[in-house]
């Protein structure tokens, strides 16, 4: 009924006057323009301000004055900005593979049948659902050096405790151990689904060829699993680098500078000392490397698609 609609409405506008076709286009832009008005004031104004402002040395309060490229001048020489870079860089990494890597293992153990499955498979996934702050806020009380339990439970097996986040050698891995905790059930629901999709007939006759369980994994479940692990992949890659709310809880970028991502930098800048012309001119240069990394995953994304 609905083709046949549509089908009546072409056949309507092809055969209509011109003063009927005008019509159509009238009522169509009812919908585009409250949409480009949308579009246009909440990312293409932002996005342009943003630009704008990242020209200029403005400060909260102060004035503004013009300074061209300046800002982006002294982002390339800037080391706290570099180093803040390659701290981003080295926890999304770890944020990014360590989950894929854990989240396979679990998809592949709880698609296999066993008793009380349903039930394990909801605690496995309850991390996911708490937010952000809290689980920051319970992490920073396990990580205490006297009183956190995580020191107690080292010091029952014999191991000397550890400075956790206190130490600038530790605060990134430990950083990293959090976002696993809470971002491998997503992973797995992910691959989760991808396995009960994939079909049984390759298993079957891998079966009657005789090849092994890691054979099928490997030449099997694997390559049809490739587009549900690129897009575990591109989730877990936008969220890391996005990741804000539990550094910030946890450590505000400390001790020192050791866990001040660009994100925390950003923050520090715009709204702890007021530079908000540099601290655009930080956003420019994040968006610009988001939008690198997002062209080399979406052509990962093609390649193992038309794989």
């Amino acid at each position: 009924m609905a083709g046949s609609t549509a089908t009546m409405e072409q056949q309507a506008t092809v055969g209509a006057t011109p003063r009927r076709r005008h019509n159509y286009a009238r009522r169509y832009w009812w919908f585009v323009v409250p949409c480009g008005a949308v579009v246009l004031g909440t990312i293409v104004f932002p996005w342009a301000f943003t630009l704008y402002m990242s020209l200029h040395d403005f400060k909260l309060g102060g004035g503004r004055e013009w300074v061209g490229h300046a800002n982006y001048v002294k982002l390339v020489t800037d080391e706290r900005f570099l180093y803040s870079i390659l701290r981003t860089l080295y926890f999304t990494a770890l944020s990014v593979v360590i989950p894929m890597v854990l989240g396979l293992l679990a998809a592949l153990a709880f698609h296999r049948k066993f008793p009380l499955r349903g039930l394990a498979r909801t605690v496995f996934i309850l991390p996911m659902m708490a937010t952000p702050v809290a689980v920051a806020l319970v992490w920073t009380m396990m990580f205490h050096p006297q009183l956190g339990v995580l020191n107690w439970l080292l010091q029952q097996v014999g191991l000397p405790p550890s400075m956790w986040v206190y130490a600038p050698d530790t605060v990134i891995p430990t950083l990293v151990m959090v976002e696993v905790w809470h971002w491998t059930p997503l992973v797995m629901l992910i691959l989760l689904g991808g396995l009960a999709s994939l079909p049984l007939d390759p298993y079957e006759a891998a079966k009657i060829d005789g090849a092994s369980a890691w054979q099928a994994f490997r030449h099997i479940t694997l390559p049809l699993l490739a587009p549900f692990l690129v897009v575990a992949l591109i989730i877990r890659t936008i969220d890391a680098l996005k990741a804000f709310d539990t550094i910030y809880v946890i450590t505000q970028g400390g001790p020192g500078t050791a866990s001040e991502t660009i994100n925390i930098f950003l923050y520090l800048q715009a709204f702890a000392y007021y530079n908000l012309g540099y601290a655009s001119a930080v956003v420019v240069v994040f968006f610009a490397i988001i939008i690198l990394l997002a062209m080399v995953l979406l052509w990962t994304r093609a390649r193992v698609k038309d794989a």
